[in-house]
Order: structure tokens, then C-alpha cells, then sequence
């Protein structure tokens, strides 16, 4: 996603040196991100992202909750020939809550800290969740600028919580990842340099359409929600974070939150866990918002999450409160399989009826050729039916 944005950061941090403006202390984390995505060290720097960008700590828990063993499961046919394909770095499977496949590849181990991309996304949808349950948000339809004032004026004015919950805020955002111009590329070259988030949502004042009438996939979404999240709160993300989910998760390995240089966190795709610790939310989320005993999120509020109520196109895949659901899924059983996803391969697959969670990882360079996703939902849907035999 970022590779184009971040080369042109790369060439304006240097021009910034030569001004003599201050982005002198940038320069050098600017040039290490400028081959992200590069195929020779993708692997190694998807593992240490809080590295290469302002990121703030999301503490390891002093108890951390267990995720027993249980007996390993047989692996599909094909499982070895997908790994390589897509690039797979990690891959573990929760079963009745034990795990019963973990595996590793390309240097990796389950130490890493990992980039969640737009799983991030259903993280920050939970999150919405709790303020709904704890009356902080007072409706869904509510207008955006109840919460977050400052987008009075913008694209967002007149667009209420579920419009942008659902991707259907109306906003004209162009997210062409290759295109250097794009709107996607330039809130990532903001982002490099440590500038605000918050300014740059409140720049997009064109729209498209009129909000709720169709579903368009737009990032910038899912910020202004974080917006909405702070100011209906009055924390940060990163608080609310610690407090409501990793906190209560129990999780085993500090993690990270990448921000932008006022500390606000990128909500869209900056989340960096361990493998098992996606995992412990994964498992929380399939077990109805209950974790060790302890209610995380209403089961109301992840069953309208995960049900698809977005206006996709025929056929394509779903997508509900930040969470997508395959075009397949037989939406009359409460229990049918969701997901988040996130660019380059990473996945967290719930299949509530099988009581199976998988999350998967990767730098899998072809995530967005014809037919990919497809083929990954076939993959997990294979692997729940191993666990079956």
C-alpha cells in the first residue's frame, strides 16, 4: 500500500534537508522505508515496523491468558504448494480455543511482531462497539460531526456513524495504491514525515455521492472513525486500546501502535501483534465478545458487525461493520464464517459454527490479482474442514 507514497517522502525529505527545513531527524527512517515493499527484505520489515514510523507501546499483559495445545491436525492437500505461493510468514489455527497448527516461514517466529494492515480496521470496529454499549456513542445514526466537530465543513458533514462504519460515507477519496497523486498516497506520505492525521481528514471536502447510498472501500473512513471514537471518549485510541481489549485479552508480547508525529494512532492498518496474540482476539470475537470470564463487547453489537448490511456489488465480497464476509456466506445461519483482512496477505478468518480461528500473515506480493481472495477463503475453508476429520 505504501510503496509509491513512501518513495515520493523519501525525495521530499531530502529536498526538506537541503532547504533546510526540519525534517532532519526523518531522513534516515524515511530512506530505510523507502524499499518497504521490496521483495528482498518485505519479510524482515513487516516484522519491525515500529521501527520505521512513530509508534507508541501497547503493554504485554503480567498475566497473560493461555491458548492451550490440542492435538495437531491433519493438513490439507495443497497446504506446503499455498504457503510458498502466497508467502506466507505465519500461520496459526485456534480449534475449541487450543491451538492445532502453528508453522513460521521465511525466517520468522512467533516473537515477531507483525503488521496488521486492515485488520486494523475490526480492531477499531470493537472498539466503536464498546462505546456503543457503554452509551458513549448514543446511536449509529448519529451524525459524524456530533463526535467529531472538526468535520464540519467536509466531505463528512451530513454522513452519520453507520454511513462510515459500513464504507459508505460518500467521501471522493481516491485510493489508487500506484498512482503517486492519489489521496491514499498522499495521507501516507503525511504520515512518513510525522504530520497530522486529523488535518489531512479534514482536507477532504469533495464527495462522490450522498452518504449511505453505496459502499466504496476508502481508508480514510475507518480515521474519521477514530475520530468519532476520541471524541465521543475523550481518549486517545491507543488508551482505549490498552483499557478495553489488549488489557483484558491478556496478551503475551508488547505490541505497537503506529501513530503519526501528534501521537494519533493509524487506525486504518497500524496495529503490529504476535501471531498468538491476533489470535486471543480472534478467539474473544468467535466466543461472542467474552473473554476469561469477562465481557469485552456486547454480542449484539459483533453479530450487526459481522453481518453484511453495505451496499457491495452483486457477487462480491461482503462487508459489514469494518469486516468482510465471504459473497457465498449463507447469511441465514447467525454463526456463517467473517473476516478481517489487510494488504499483502494478513487475515484473521472466524468460523463461528466450526468454532475455528485462523490467522494468517504474509508479504504475499500478488494479494490483489484477480481471483487471490477467492483462492485465501478457499485455503481457510479447507483447513476448517481439516480440523473436522
Amino acid at each position: 500500500m505504501l510503496k509509491w507514497f513512501i518513495r515520493g517522502a523519501a525525495a521530499l525529505a531530502v529536498a526538506a534537508l537541503v532547504a533546510g527545513l526540519a525534517y532532519r531527524d526523518r531522513i534516515a527512517q524515511l530512506l530505510a522505508v523507502n524499499s518497504l515493499f521490496d521483495d528482498d527484505v518485505i519479510v524482515e520489515n513487516f516484522s519491525r515496523m515500529p521501527e520505521l514510523f512513530y509508534a507508541t507501546p501497547l503493554a504485554a499483559s503480567a498475566t497473560p491468558a493461555p491458548l492451550p495445545r490440542g492435538a495437531e491436525m491433519a493438513l490439507p492437500a495443497g497446504y506446503e504448494a499455498f504457503v510458498a505461493a502466497r508467502g506466507l510468514t505465519s500461520l496459526l489455527v485456534l480449534k475449541d480455543g487450543a491451538i492445532v497448527h502453528e508453522a513460521y516461514y521465511q525466517g520468522t517466529d512467533a516473537d515477531d511482531l507483525r503488521i496488521s494492515w486492515s485488520v486494523a480496521k475490526s480492531y477499531l470496529s470493537t472498539l466503536i462497539g464498546t462505546a456503543v454499549d457503554r452509551g458513549e456513542i448514543a446511536s449509529l445514526e448519529d451524525p459524524v460531526t456530533d463526535y467529531a466537530p472538526a468535520m464540519a465543513g467536509t466531505a463528512y458533514d451530513g454522513a452519520r456513524v453507520i454511513d462510515v462504519l459500513r464504507m459508505q460515507s460518500g467521501a471522493l477519496f481516491d485510493e489508487r495504491y500506484k498512482v503517486f497523486s492519489s489521496d491514499i498516497n498522499r495521507m501516507g506520505r503525511v504520515l512518513a514525515l510525522g504530520a497530522s492525521m486529523d488535518d489531512f481528514a479534514q482536507g477532504i471536502t469533495e464527495t462522490r455521492r450522498a452518504p449511505g447510498e453505496r459502499f466504496e472501500y476508502v481508508s480514510i473512513d475507518t480515521h474519521v472513525l477514530g475520530m468519532v471514537l476520541r471524541g465521543a471518549t475523550g481518549r486517545s485510541v491507543v488508551a482505549l486500546m490498552e483499557e478495553r481489549l489488549t488489557g483484558p485479552l491478556g496478551i503475551e508480547a508488547e505490541g505497537a501502535y503506529i501513530t503519526d508525529g501528534r501521537g494519533v494512532a493509524f487506525v486504518l492498518g497500524g496495529l503490529n501483534f504476535t501471531t498468538r496474540d491476533y489470535a486471543r482476539f480472534g478467539q474473544m470475537i468467535m466466543q461472542g465478545g467474552t473473554w476469561r470470564g469477562e465481557r469485552i463487547v456486547s454480542e449484539s453489537w459483533l453479530r450487526a458487525a459481522t453481518r453484511p448490511s453495505a451496499t457491495t456489488a452483486p457477487g462480491a465480497i461482503r462487508y459489514g461493520y469494518q469486516w468482510w464476509i465471504p459473497a457465498d456466506a449463507d447469511i441465514s445461519d447467525p454463526d456463517h464464517a467473517f473476516m478481517g483482512r489487510g494488504i499483502y496477505g494478513q487475515h484473521l478468518y472466524v468460523d463461528p459454527k466450526a468454532n475455528v480461528v485462523i490467522v494468517q500473515t504474509a508479504g504475499d506480493r500478488e494479494f490483489d490479482a484477480p481471483g487471490i481472495t477467492a483462492g485465501y477463503i478457499d485455503f481457510f475453508r479447507a483447513l476448517v474442514a481439516a480440523t473436522e476429520e
